[in-house]
């Protein structure tokens, strides 16, 4: 487990409701926290849409510390009682739809999940007893970042996308309703993750799966943009850093160290996989792409002790391992729904 800096009003959950806990991150993160604390229990509150999928957790699936129920995070009544009945006393909010280009072409969705969802979920933690609320955000909000300069917690929000929007708005009602409410909530805006389990829209799978088959790899305009890269585990373990320690009210931006280049990542891809660079086929950049994230997580170091354990060139090779491993896995994903959506995302571009 990551070391932190304790302190004397250090939280210690008995029973965490995760949302959103069969996708990509939530599955990671019930996976360490089961692994890293035994006195614990998880309930994941999941609806299983497209990206949620209890493969991701098939492993710990009978473990007797963890219950999944299958509900809609906008069941507010209904997810009330289960925190009651299991004795829930805090929530780690993963539950999102995240893949910016769907929030381009449908916006409406990623309301209605991502604002609508969030402020039934603060409405849970306050009916169920005022329970500790972990927001789980990302840095999309802030906007973007010329060829220098860091994201800092105080950087004013400037989102540019329907998805970015709408966590920059759950963002806001988290934070109302601690000062409203004395709520003790806390946010945490991590970097983009990779790693095992991610869904295939999301670029690092997209582009191992396409170049296993040996198929074009997508990439947007001139491959320049650039972001931080942290790998899932690092960010799970800041964020049972945060739920544990961090200050009710605070934010705590995440970071992985690794700033790439989109084409950068595409190429050690290929690399790893010992393929060729000519299946890189550059394609029309999506609306409003932003150009650089960049996370300065001095923040968590500083006063939770936190810092990212895994390089960008080790998680990397983790991530291709895993999948090259789990083609079942991979397979189940890439069926039927998700090739109608990528003919329609790519196709012509």
């Amino acid at each position: 487990m990551q070391d932190t800096l304790m302190n004397k009003d250090e939280f210690s959950p008995k029973c965490v409701l995760v949302t959103g806990g069969a996708g990509f991150i939530g599955s990671n993160f019930i996976r360490y926290v089961l692994a890293n604390s035994d006195d614990i229990r998880v309930i994941n509150v999941d609806c299983l849409t497209y990206a949620g999928n209890l493969e991701n957790l098939a492993d710990i699936a009978e473990d007797k510390r963890y219950l999944f129920v299958k509900r809609d995070i906008c069941e507010t009544d209904e997810i009330i009682e289960v925190c009651r009945e299991n004795g829930v006393d805090c929530i780690v909010h993963f539950a999102a739809e995240s893949h910016v280009d769907r929030s381009i072409t449908g916006p409406g969705e990623f309301i209605r999940t991502n604002v609508q969802g969030t402020l039934s979920m603060l409405q849970v933690a306050r009916a169920a007893g005022d329970l500790r609320f972990l927001q789980v955000g990302t840095d999309e909000v802030y906007g973007t970042l010329g060829e220098t300069g860091l994201f800092t917690e105080q950087t004013p929000l400037d989102p540019h996308s329907p998805y970015s929007a709408s966590k920059a708005s759950a963002d806001h009602l988290v934070s109302a309703f601690g000062t409203t409410y004395g709520l003790p909530v806390l946010i945490t805006r991590c970097s983009n993750n990779y790693g095992p389990y991610q869904f295939p829209e999301k670029m690092v799978p997209l582009m191992i799966n396409n170049a296993r088959h040996d198929k074009p790899l997508p990439v947007y305009g001139k491959g320049d943009n650039v972001r931080d890269w942290l790998y899932v585990e690092d960010h799970c373990s800041a964020i049972w850093t945060v739920l544990r320690n961090g200050e009710d009210g605070r934010v705590y931006n995440i970071g992985g160290n690794s700033e790439k280049q989109n084409i950068e990542v595409v190429r050690a891809i290929l690399r790893h996989l010992d393929k060729k660079e000519d299946l890189i086929t550059y394609v029309k950049d999506r609306p409003g792409h932003d150009f650089r994230y960049a996370i300065d997580a001095s923040r968590i170091h500083t006063e939770l002790g936190w810092e990212p354990s895994i390089s960008f060139e080790d998680g990397l090779a983790k991530t291709i391992e895993w999948y090259l491993n789990n083609p079942t896995w991979l397979d189940h994903v890439v069926s039927g729904a998700y090739q109608k959506y990528y003919n329609e995302m790519y196709a012509g571009r």
